[in-house]
């Protein structure tokens, strides 16, 4: 019930959605004669898309997540195995083709492939399925699969997980999966502005990690301002920023994590 609901406010939350919805009540409202109204809903939501597009709104949203986990300086000599959340790819688009195309989030398989490399030891798993209630596309999992013994990874390595639909469950079936013990090391792979939450919910079901973020979507260094970014990655971004922060605050009040904003400990 939580996926469903959670994907239903999300529609209609989402910055663009939002702004056609509002559109959409100041035109009834001029019908209906309510021009007060009218003017404040078309005001609304050129307001959301502007601050959306045209400002640094996104980056000062996206700081403290992406910079609430650094990337570890060192590691252990000897990494047990490497998780890598889904999200990734574009599952329309390699189910029609059988591909591995990827998205803006893609980089967390990039990275993984270097990890892969890097500890040649390491269990791989990848976890993800398809996250949308009404598109249809090809489980993350497949597809990842597919790329890394493309990029060379020995398939005897990798281990799928393509049921989870949200991160909740990303850490709910690793954990069932793989059942780590105590005193092995495994890293975490996802996206920077992504990993307090998911972080907040492998702790939760008592799942050891080691964060390495990827895919970061700011420099870190940037201030209030204008037009910092081209209008389309600006109001991605943002979309990004705010659904992140509205998870975290669900996630938390729904038990699913312990703080608002999982940091190290």
């Amino acid at each position: 019930m939580f996926f469903y609901l959670s994907k239903i406010f999300w529609f209609f939350a989402q910055p663009l959605n939002f702004s056609i919805f509002l559109v959409i009540a100041s035109l009834l409202a001029v019908f209906f004669g309510r021009r007060r109204l009218a003017l404040t809903s078309l005001s609304a939501a050129f307001l959301i898309l502007a601050l959306s597009a045209w400002t640094s709104l996104a980056p000062l949203l996206m700081h403290p997540l992406e910079d609430r986990f650094p990337r570890p300086a060192s590691l252990p000599e000897k990494v047990d195995g490497i998780v890598v959340l889904g999200g990734g790819f574009e599952g329309a688009v390699n189910l029609a083709r059988g591909g591995y195309e990827l998205n803006g989030s893609g980089d967390r398989f990039v990275e993984t492939a270097v990890l892969a490399r890097r500890f040649p030891d390491a269990k791989i798993l990848i976890s993800g399925g398809t996250g949308s209630m009404l598109l249809e596309g090809e489980e993350d999992a497949n597809t990842a699969f597919r790329l890394l013994v493309a990029l060379g990874v020995a398939p005897e390595r990798l281990i799928l997980e393509s049921k989870s639909r949200n991160t909740a469950e990303n850490a709910q079936f690793s954990k069932e999966l793989v059942n780590p013990q105590a005193g092995e090391t495994w890293l975490l792979v996802t996206s920077a502005f992504h990993m307090p939450r998911s972080v907040g919910l492998f702790r939760k079901v008592d799942f050891p990690v080691i964060p390495w973020p990827t895919d970061y979507r700011t420099t870190g260094r940037e201030g209030v301002a204008l037009f910092t970014d081209n209008q389309t990655d600006a109001l991605q971004n943002t979309t990004l920023a705010i659904r992140e922060w509205m998870g975290l605050v669900a996630y938390w009040l729904s038990g699913r994590i312990d703080t608002p904003l999982p940091g190290p400990v």
